[in-house]
């Protein structure tokens, strides 16, 4: 049975494992109150970030990563385009700028905003991150100009890493989508797949509950 500790980026390796029908159990984690109260998740992941996974004698960090070590133990899966396929370096390609190029910067600019001394919620770092985000958000437009998913014609892990990091910039980082981007997170968060991760994460989903009503 793989274990699943924590939501927030978690959130995509839960939808990976609905996308690819793996049992797994869902062991939150409370970042609010501390981990430094969990010994049993810091015993995981001493450094007590989300998300980690233990599957058998295995224990992975890093969402991408495991999202990539899952595709390839647990797989073969069309999820992860093989590399002679055609689709595949525009897959890599997306399924790490989902992360390096979007979440990343996004994540620094809501922290700032949200969280740092008013004096300094308007700082050239979270600028520049911003900026960061922007330009690669064009990327995933341009994309979208010529192709329905980040890969192509069809739904990959690519569009889990993706989503997440833009539903992240509209939910906490003030990013308002343009009609193609929006377009394409609600035609992935439709399926079967993403509907049951979100029933599955209880937090993330009384936090974007929260969200939509404005509190």
């Amino acid at each position: 049975m793989i274990t699943v500790w924590g939501e927030g980026r978690g959130f995509r390796v839960v939808w990976l494992l609905e996308e690819m029908g793996l049992p797994y159990r869902l062991r939150p984690v409370d970042m609010l109150a501390g981990v430094e109260n969990d010994p049993e998740f810091l015993a995981v992941n001493p450094a007590g970030f989300i998300p980690a996974i233990q599957d058998g004698d295995v224990t992975m960090i890093e969402s991408i990563a495991i999202l990539e070590y899952l595709m390839a133990r647990h797989g073969p899966t069309p999820l992860a385009p093989a590399p002679a396929d055609p689709a595949f370096p525009a897959y890599q390609q997306f399924l790490h700028l989902g992360e390096a190029g979007l979440a990343t910067p996004i994540f620094f600019v809501l922290n700032a905003r949200n969280r740092a001394p008013l004096a300094e919620r308007d700082n050239w770092s979270a600028r520049h991150a911003q900026d960061v985000f922007d330009s690669r958000l064009g990327i995933v437009t341009r994309r979208l100009a010529h192709a329905p998913y980040m890969a192509g014609e069809t739904f990959t892990a690519a569009d889990i890493s993706v989503t997440y990091a833009l539903e992240l910039a509209q939910r906490a980082g003030g990013v308002t989508l343009g009609e193609a981007e929006q377009a394409y997170v609600d035609r992935t968060s439709a399926r079967d797949g993403y509907q049951r991760a979100m029933d599955r994460c209880e937090g993330t989903k009384a936090w974007v509950a929260r969200v939509k009503a404005g509190a």
